[in-house]
């Protein structure tokens, strides 16, 4: 018999036009498995994840740039489908922010947590984050919102460079604007061009003070708020390698446990009344050893499939399985245990795991989205390398430098490093 209510099924709203989201598969056979009819709406243009067995239906997202009406269209046209109340889970900060203020309205169609849509969107938007930390006492890196041009040249002298460059609301990002939601700023004149763009990116611009990634620095903690406020089915993880190294996503993490994140992460939920998925991000300051929150998404984590406990549960099926009002099985964790996301890492799948490893494409009872994945990769990355050397080929020839003392430039990593 399945710890989930089978009856219910479940609808997986992704906005986020990325391919490789593996977080998406994750949740898929997560709910999958436990025997949860699960239904994706998402973008499937090239993507591995309507190849697992698991997904009974996907279906067309909202446009492009798309508005909360044309998502409420999107969630009532599967609802009428179904024709029978679902858990809906927000796989990114857009569908999260835009669900979550729309509560009421979808409540006839899709249980949801009873976290209010106000609160969702405040801890997703990068400015109103450093407000949350202040009141409740949590450490984040100094963050100043300019308001003109030279406001943001003259950050470079009060935070230091390099600074870090963060759009407030990075899902309002135009998808050909060719912005970054998060860059490493090198220069005074840098930050001027970008708040020049302040209109384009649709929010106002951040600059922090950069906090430089290290060994043991980079931290996070997923979780599932319960109906009493309770934190359950999470886990605190250490990230040990990021794509692009020193900042990205997590390429490779490793279930560690770490009880000053987690009581910050529980304080936090627990001060806001927050209810819910959550997925936090720390980076530990190399000069003070003090860890600072850099990001709170109202929705899973890519790598939440890390804190599987030996009771199965995770922040998606503790959400299924709150919401349906049954139990949370008591289960320990499994500390040691290691995710690797295969395209991004692909030496750690060699290296032993004595813990135990979940990979984010490959699996043994689902196994052509590995196949699609590792399909797809290559042919991305064969796309990328020809892209590169067009571009070299016509780049007209470097100028002769007769004397240069200069420090070295910063790699491309590095210039892209989110917090």
């Amino acid at each position: 018999m399945s710890l989930l209510d089978t009856r219910v099924p479940a609808v997986l709203l992704r906005i986020d036009r990325n391919p490789f989201h593996h977080g998406t598969l994750g949740a898929v056979r997560s709910l999958g498995r436990a025997g949860v009819e699960v239904h994706v709406i998402a973008d499937s243009t090239g993507s591995p994840v309507p190849r697992s067995r698991f997904v009974r239906q996907m279906h067309p997202p909202p446009p492009p740039g798309a508005s909360p009406r044309d998502i409420a269209v999107a969630l009532r046209r599967v609802a009428t489908r179904i024709a029978c109340p679902a858990v809906l889970v927000p796989m990114d900060d857009a569908s999260a922010v835009a669900v979550g203020g729309m509560r009421e309205e979808l409540a006839p169609s899709y249980l949801l947590p009873a976290a209010p849509g106000a609160l969702l969107e405040r801890v997703a938007d990068k400015s109103e984050l450093a407000a949350v930390c202040a009141s409740a006492g949590i450490p984040h890196p100094v963050t100043l919102v300019p308001d003109s041009p030279a406001q943001a040249a003259c950050a470079a002298s009060q935070l230091g460079l390099p600074m870090v460059a963060k759009w407030s609301r990075p899902w309002l990002l135009p998808a050909d604007s060719g912005l970054r939601s998060t860059v490493l700023v090198d220069s005074a004149q840098q930050a001027r061009e970008l708040y020049l763009r302040t209109e384009e990116a649709g929010s106002p611009l951040l600059l922090q003070k950069y906090l430089p990634p290290g060994a043991d620095r980079d931290w996070f903690f997923h979780g599932y708020a319960d109906r009493s406020g309770a934190v359950r089915g999470g886990g605190c993880g250490r990230k040990r390698q990021a794509w692009p190294r020193g900042a990205g996503l997590t390429a490779v993490g490793c279930w560690t446990p770490n009880p000053q994140v987690q009581a910050f992460a529980e304080r936090l939920t627990g001060e806001l009344g927050y209810r819910g998925v959550f997925d936090m991000d720390f980076r530990r300051c190399g000069a003070t050893g003090r860890y600072h929150l850099l990001d709170f998404n109202p929705r899973p984590g890519a790598q939440f499939r890390l804190f599987a406990d030996t009771a199965g549960l995770d922040v998606v099926r503790a959400l299924h399985l709150d919401l349906t009002h049954r139990p949370l099985p008591e289960g320990a964790p499994l500390v040691g245990r290691a995710f690797v996301v295969e395209n991004y890492a692909p030496l750690a799948v060699l290296r032993p795991a004595p813990r135990g490893r979940e990979l984010a494409w490959h699996a043994p009872d689902d196994p052509a989205p590995g196949r699609a994945m590792l399909a797809l990769w290559c042919r991305h990355v064969s796309r990328r390398l020809r892209e590169r050397l067009r571009a070299a080929a016509t780049a007209p020839a470097p100028a002769r430098v007769l004397h240069q003392a200069t420090a070295p430039s910063l790699t491309d990593d590095e210039k892209a490093s989110s917090s």
